[in-house]
């Protein structure tokens, strides 16, 4: 009775946190609707940040809304395939998210570099190949998960198999042998060679507006206690996404390689651990929107004109 109490606490937890979370990507998501719906030029980094949200709405579907129901009792929702596909889809989500981040934090930190003739070719370049750079993502994530569904299948799996966990909702078998080991080391290189160029880059670009802000620190000082600098904020928002990213990250590949070696069931925290991993696709939306434009200013013109 207690234990029930108690998955129904956190479920109740988890549902608030994905309803904030699913609240706030759907806000950017309808913010750049809006913008095409007005005819309004977007940024190559706004088509990043439109991929990123839908990754983040996907992981928290697919990964917060189970656990919530599995939380509330319902453990057989899901059959054979559905789990399948549900941890698959998050998966995929799970990848891009951090593709996504790679690829705005390394566009950022060109965008930002001093011009000159090799950094001026790289934006045109930059630019171009954005749209292909969040298409082929979708694809290297699609085809670097294939095996995550033989490794799945529904609570209600019969066969005798030592090596098999349940999470309420699903079944995930683990397995310690060489194949399982170089595929998990392709996915942590390809994990953390992506956290590596986001890092690099996030510090790139500190660097950038810290000696950017030095250079003009006599046109802000006049209006440094009424207003913050453009610099600071865009190093604050940088710096909190990327710490963000890589504190719910890190805990979330720690899952992963937990749950793939890990031969009996996690006794407490699959719910925490659950919001642990759609940590940052909630927080993110919310440092996007602190520097959106507010929508206000984008009706202003249809709704005010007299």
């Amino acid at each position: 009775m207690k234990m029930a109490s108690e998955n129904v606490a956190m479920g109740i937890f988890l549902f608030s946190q994905i309803t904030v979370g699913m609240l706030g990507n759907s806000s950017i998501l309808f913010y750049y609707v809006i913008l095409m719906f007005t005819g309004k030029n977007l940024m190559p980094k706004d088509l990043i940040i439109e991929h990123l949200t839908f990754a983040n709405c996907l992981s928290i579907i697919s990964r917060g809304i189970p656990q919530t129901l599995a939380d509330y009792g319902f453990k057989y929702f899901l059959d054979d395939t559905g789990c399948k596909l549900i941890v698959y889809i998050y998966r995929i989500t799970r990848g891009m998210s951090l593709y996504a981040m790679c690829l705005l934090s390394c566009f950022q930190a060109i965008t930002i570099s001093p011009n000159n003739s090799k950094v001026l070719m790289l934006k045109q370049r930059a630019i171009k190949y954005i749209g292909p750079s969040c298409s082929v993502s979708w694809l290297v994530q699609v085809f670097l998960n294939i095996l995550t569904p033989a490794r799945v299948s529904g609570p209600s799996y019969k066969k005798n198999v030592t090596n098999m966990m349940s999470y309420a909702y699903c079944s995930w078998f683990a397995s310690g042998n060489f194949a399982t080991a170089l595929y998990m080391f392709l996915l942590c290189f390809s994990d953390g060679l992506c956290l590596g160029l986001m890092a690099c880059s996030s510090v790139s670009m500190t660097i950038i507006l810290y000696r950017h802000k030095r250079q003009v620190r006599h046109i802000h000082k006049a209006q440094y206690f009424l207003k913050q600098s453009p610099e600071n904020r865009a190093t604050q928002t940088i710096l909190i996404l990327v710490c963000t990213f890589i504190i719910s990250y890190s805990f979330s590949s720690i899952v992963v390689i937990f749950t793939t070696y890990s031969k009996y069931p996690m006794l407490w925290g699959v719910s925490v651990f659950t919001f642990l991993e759609i940590c940052f696709p909630i927080f993110c939306p919310f440092v996007l929107l602190s520097n959106m434009k507010p929508i206000s200013r984008l009706f202003s013109p249809y709704f005010f004109k007299k």
